[in-house]
C-alpha cells in the first residue's frame, strides 16, 4: 500500500505499470468508492521554471479534455486529469484483463483468427478517435487491454495526444515521441503525424501477433528505427505459411515506408480484415478475442418501427448581449466545449439580427472558430476559418495580416486532420506573402511545418533542404544558442544520423 493521496481524493495502492513516462497505479476513489487507474507523469519541464510548468499544467488538461470527447466502448474512459506536485495525474477507469503483450506471450502461436479479432476492434477504435481528430502515435500491445469477453480496450489515448511534436510536448529533447519498435517512418524523422502514422503501428502490432515477433528490432533504438526507414519487412507467410496471403499483403501495406501506399483509414483495413472475421462457433474461453464476433450483443431495436420521435419545441429566440457574456464566463472557467455550444446557437441569430458582414458576427464567428480550434473541433472550425479568410481578403486584400492569420489557422487544422497534401500546399501559398512581412517568427514558423510535412510524406531530400536552409536563416536571425535553431540542428543531425547508420 502506498497511502498517497492525488489531487485530494485518489489514494493510491499498487503499481501495475511502469515505463519511461511514468507509472500506473491502482487506487481509490474517495468520493465515489470505487477502484480507478491512476497514471503518473513527471516531466522535466516540471522540475523548470514555473510559468513553463504552469503552461504544461494548462496544455494536459486541455488536451486531456480534447481526448473526453471520444466516446467508444474500445477506449478506456478518462475519468479526471490535473497536477499534484511536479506530477501530472490522468485518472481512468480500471480494466481487468490481460494486456495484449501478455496475452501474446500466454498463446504461442498466436491464432491469427485471434489477430484479426483484434485487429478489427482496433480498427473501430482508430476510426473514432481519428474522426475527432486525435492521433494515438503509441499504439503497442502494452497499450491494449483484452477482457475476459475477448472485447479489446485501448489506453493511454489522454496521454498519447499531449506528447504533440509542436504544441504540447511532454519533452524538450527534440527525440520523437513514441515506441521505436512501433514508430512509423516519418514519425522518427520528426515530420508530420497523422492517422496514416496509427496505420503503421496497427501494422506492426498484427505482424507482431502473427509472427510473435515485431518486424523491426535491434540493440538500440537508432538501429531500429534506421531499419523502419530503409528495410522491407519480412513476409508473414515465411514465418507461418497458414496465414491467409490477402492478411499478409494487409499487413505488408500497412507497412508500407510511404504513408500514400498505406489503406486510406482505419475504416477501409476493417473492411479488408472483415471476411477474415469468424462467423460462426464457440469462444475457446475467457480473453477469445473472437468471442464479440461469435456471440455478438443483441442487435438494437427496429429502428423502423420505433415511433416516430415527436418534434422538438421551437426554442425561445437567444439574447446575443446575454450569450457573449455567457461565452465570456465559461472561457473564463475553462469550459470551452460549453462555450463552443453557446457560440454555435447564438451565430444563426446574430446573422439573422445584424447581416453576415456586421462587425458583431465577425467577432462571434472568429471566437468561434477560435475556441473550436481550442477545443480540437479541427473539422467544424476549418469552413469558419475559411469563410473569415475569404471575407477578410476581400475586404483588405490577400496580403492583410488578419487574413494571412486566418489561411495559417485553416492550414493547422488541415495538418491536425492528417490532410498532409492539402496543408502543405497551404503554407507554400502562404510564404511569398510571410516572406516579405514583418512576423518573421511565423515565416520561420511555415518553413518549418512544410519541411515536416514533406518527411512525413517520404521526401527526405527535400525536407532536409528545406530544414537546412531554415537552420542557416535563422542562425542570422536569432544567433546559434537560440532555440529554433538548436532545435533545427538536432533533427537535422537525426536524421542524417538515421540516414547514414550502418
Amino acid at each position: 500500500m502506498n497511502g498517497r493521496v492525488i489531487g485530494g481524493r485518489y489514494e493510491l495502492s499498487t503499481v501495475i505499470g511502469q515505463g519511461g513516462m511514468g507509472q500506473v497505479w491502482t487506487a481509490y476513489d474517495g468520493r465515489l468508492d470505487r477502484r480507478v487507474a491512476v497514471k503518473l507523469l513527471r516531466p522535466a519541464i516540471m522540475t523548470g521554471p514555473a510559468t513553463a510548468a504552469e503552461e504544461l499544467r494548462r496544455r494536459f488538461v486541455r488536451e486531456c479534455r480534447v481526448t473526453a470527447q471520444v466516446d467508444h466502448p474500445g477506449l478506456v474512459t478518462v475519468h479526471d486529469a490535473g497536477s499534484d506536485g511536479d506530477d501530472l495525474y490522468l485518472v481512468m477507469q480500471y480494466v481487468d484483463g490481460a494486456d495484449l503483450a501478455d496475452h501474446l506471450a500466454e498463446h504461442d502461436p498466436y491464432p491469427w483468427e485471434w489477430a484479426v479479432s483484434v485487429a478489427a476492434q482496433l480498427c473501430a477504435v482508430l476510426a473514432a478517435v481519428h474522426a475527432v481528430p486525435i492521433v494515438h502515435r503509441d499504439l503497442k500491445p502494452r497499450n491494449v487491454m483484452v477482457r475476459s469477453d475477448g472485447t479489446v480496450t485501448v489506453l493511454d489515448l489522454g496521454v498519447a495526444s499531449v506528447l504533440d511534436t509542436d504544441t504540447t510536448r511532454l519533452t524538450h529533447t527534440g527525440s520523437p515521441i513514441g515506441s521505436p519498435a512501433y514508430m512509423a517512418p516519418e514519425q522518427a524523422m520528426g515530420g508530420a503525424v497523422g492517422p496514416f502514422t496509427d496505420l503503421y503501428a496497427l501494422g506492426v502490432l498484427l505482424h507482431e501477433l502473427l509472427s510473435g515477433n515485431v518486424p523491426f528490432a535491434g540493440s538500440t533504438a537508432l538501429g531500429v528505427l534506421h531499419r523502419h526507414l530503409y528495410e522491407p519487412p519480412l513476409p508473414v507467410r515465411q514465418l507461418r505459411p497458414e496465414v491467409p496471403e490477402v492478411l499478409e499483403a494487409l499487413v505488408l501495406r500497412l507497412l508500407s515506408k510511404d504513408p500514400q501506399h498505406r489503406p486510406s483509414g482505419a475504416h477501409e483495413v476493417y473492411e479488408a480484415l472483415r471476411p477474415l472475421l469468424p462467423a460462426r462457433g464457440t469462444p475457446a474461453g475467457p480473453l477469445d478475442p473472437t468471442r464479440p464476433f461469435l456471440r455478438p450483443h443483441a442487435p438494437w431495436p427496429d429502428r423502423a418501427s420505433a415511433p416516430a420521435p415527436q418534434a422538438p419545441p421551437t426554442p425561445a429566440k437567444p439574447d446575443v448581449a446575454a450569450a457573449v457574456d455567457e461565452v465570456k464566463r465559461l472561457l473564463g472557467e475553462g469550459s470551452i466545449t460549453q462555450a463552443v455550444d453557446v457560440l454555435g446557437s447564438i451565430l444563426p441569430s446574430a446573422v439573422a439580427e445584424h447581416g453576415e458582414h456586421s462587425p458583431v458576427v465577425r467577432i462571434l464567428r472568429k471566437q468561434y472558430a477560435t475556441t473550436l480550434m481550442d477545443d480540437g473541433q479541427y473539422r467544424r472550425a476549418l469552413p469558419e476559418l475559411r469563410r473569415l479568410a475569404e471575407d477578410r481578403a476581400a475586404e483588405a486584400g490577400p496580403a492583410d495580416p488578419q487574413t494571412l492569420q486566418f489561411r495559417y489557422e485553416a492550414a493547422l487544422c488541415l495538418e491536425q486532420l492528417g490532410e498532409t497534401a492539402a496543408a502543405l500546399t497551404e503554407y507554400r501559398a502562404l510564404l511569398p506573402f510571410l516572406e516579405h512581412g514583418t512576423d518573421q517568427t511565423r515565416f520561420f514558423d511555415v518553413r518549418r511545418r512544410i519541411g515536416n510535412l514533406l518527411l512525413s510524406m517520404g521526401d527526405h531530400t527535400a525536407a532536409h533542404q528545406q530544414l537546412q536552409a531554415l537552420l542557416y536563416d535563422t542562425e542570422r536571425a536569432y544567433g546559434p544558442y537560440h532555440a529554433l535553431p538548436t532545435d533545427l540542428r538536432r533533427a537535422l543531425a537525426r536524421q542524417q544520423q538515421m540516414g547514414r547508420f550502418a
